[in-house]
């Protein structure tokens, strides 16, 4: 409902208010304290995946190659976010400023669905690894990896674009406060106050390409990775089988990602809403990023010494 001193100029406004995740002050201590938390642990996280993956000479296999460009989004992920709900936190002026907004939404997009298509890429690594044995290292090669993810980040560059280019046309007439902790894509067409139904279905066409495809390409690979392990005579095969892709079986199958950024970006326009839509948010933008590094690690030999050899390589420069 839009208030009587509202402008309707088409200028689109200077900054957003961001109501943040709660609005009961006695949640603010704890809250920052978790966020905080959160962020270091994403951030130690991801950047030792990335250094272990590339810096070790072990680890540059195609499923540490697709672990590291997995780890990079997260850790911007965390880095849009998060610092932005601290400041704002400890800030009586919960503001962002609408070039900061539309950067936010930009990258996040961007980041989001290229996450997407390198997950897909790496049940494709876990099936021909499993399934095609025999065949793994003409089939899976280093040009190909590279032509995956370069795939990945410059057709997601190009979704990215096409939302910011239609959301920066959007009115929003005086419309300023977003009930979020930070700016999306949903959440700008529904502060519109002009006919978004260009927006709405660009948005749904092209996340359902980038979000639902990628979906069903892990699950299909899956399916025959399940086929082929079952087949396996040896349980000590069938066991060393699944513990190859078990941990990116998890993150999908306990629906940190998929499922909330499906829910969130797919579900019709008129019926989202925002109070909903910003503890969704959470699990993908915040939860996920913190997680993913302990899950793909945990039960993961070669990253694990790849880590120790890191911490004590770090360990030794530091005490020169």
């Amino acid at each position: 409902m839009k208030s009587d001193n509202q402008s309707f100029s088409g200028d689109p406004p200077k900054a957003f208010i961001l109501l943040g995740v709660s609005d009961r002050p006695w949640l603010a201590l704890p809250l920052f304290v978790v966020l905080l938390l959160s962020y270091v642990l994403a951030m130690s996280g991801n950047v030792a995946i990335i250094l272990a993956s590339r810096l070790d000479p072990r680890l540059h296999s195609p499923m540490y190659v697709f672990l590291s460009h997995l780890s990079f989004p997260d850790l911007c992920y965390t880095s849009m976010t998060v610092p932005q709900m601290l400041v704002n936190m400890g800030s009586s002026q919960k503001t962002i400023s609408y070039g900061g907004c539309t950067v936010q939404y930009a990258v996040f997009h961007w980041l989001g669905c290229t996450e997407c298509i390198v997950l897909a890429a790496t049940a494709l690594d876990h099936y021909v690894a499993i399934c095609k044995p025999l065949h793994y290292t003409v089939l899976m090669h280093h040009a190909l990896c590279q032509q995956l993810v370069a795939l990945a980040w410059l057709s997601d560059f190009g979704n990215s674009f096409v939302q910011v280019v239609l959301t920066v046309q959007l009115p929003f007439c005086g419309q300023q406060v977003l009930n979020n902790f930070f700016c999306e894509v949903p959440a700008m067409i529904k502060l519109s106050c002009a006919d978004t139904a260009v927006n709405d279905a660009t948005l749904a066409v092209l996340v359902a390409f980038f979000m639902l495809v990628p979906l069903a390409l892990i699950l299909l690979s899956y399916g025959f990775i399940a086929r082929a392990v079952l087949r396996i005579q040896s349980s000590k095969g069938r066991h060393k089988a699944f513990g190859t892709c078990s941990s990116h079986l998890m993150i999908v199958s306990l629906c940190l990602f998929y499922l909330p950024a499906i829910y969130m970006y797919l579900q019709p326009p008129s019926s989202y809403s925002q109070e909903q839509g910003k503890f969704i948010s959470l699990f993908y933008s915040i939860i996920t990023p913190t997680l993913n590094p302990f899950i793909y690690t945990l039960r993961n030999k070669d990253m694990k010494g790849a880590l120790r050899r890191l911490l004590a390589r770090i360990w030794r420069l530091c005490g020169r």
